[in-house]
């Protein structure tokens, strides 16, 4: 379900938006499919921050495993 709202534009933003998209895709279409965008960007950034954590607080045991495995590669 959609809800009416009232946003302000300055005159060069909507401006752009009709040059670029005028005729394709009404504004409330265009502005609705770039917060979703926006949105989705930040909860991507949110997920990739909290797997950098993960793989940070484990870089060590990583770090030691990774090095075993390739100690037991031959030389070429």
């Amino acid at each position: 379900m959609k809800s009416k709202t009232s946003i302000t534009l300055t005159k060069e933003l909507i401006r752009s938006i009709d040059e670029e998209y005028g005729g394709r895709k009404s504004r409330s279409q265009f502005i609705e499919e770039a917060v979703r965008d926006y949105l989705a960007k930040g909860l991507r950034q949110k997920r990739d921050l909290a797997d950098a954590r993960i793989l940070n607080k484990q870089a060590e045991k990583l770090n030691k495993e990774a090095a075993d495995v390739l100690s037991y590669q031959a030389d070429m």
